[in-house]
């Protein structure tokens, strides 16, 4: 017979809390339109409209990255408790 190996959970830890976080404010920002449905300020003579929309393509770039860094040093730790519990 074949062993069957045992299905767990997934585990929160707060690394996977910070990249959920860092997934989800762009979309926040984005849907919450009544927060940047105005004309002002001007940004170099870009209503505020734009100019915030602009800038959370670039913010959200960073938030991408930052969770996917964070994604692999947690998989790197994951994978080093493995190795350890396995020996």
């Amino acid at each position: 017979m074949s062993e069957v190996p045992e299905v767990r959970p997934p585990t929160v830890t707060p690394v996977r809390v910070v990249i959920a976080l860092c997934m989800i404010a762009p979309f926040v920002a984005m849907l919450w339109v009544g927060s940047y449905a105005k004309t002002g300020p001007e940004f170099i003579g870009i209503p505020f409209f734009y100019w915030y929309q602009m800038a959370w393509v670039l913010i959200s770039t960073v938030l991408t990255m930052a969770a996917y860094r964070l994604w692999q040093y947690d998989q790197r730790g994951r994978a080093s408790q493995k190795d350890g519990a396995s020996k």
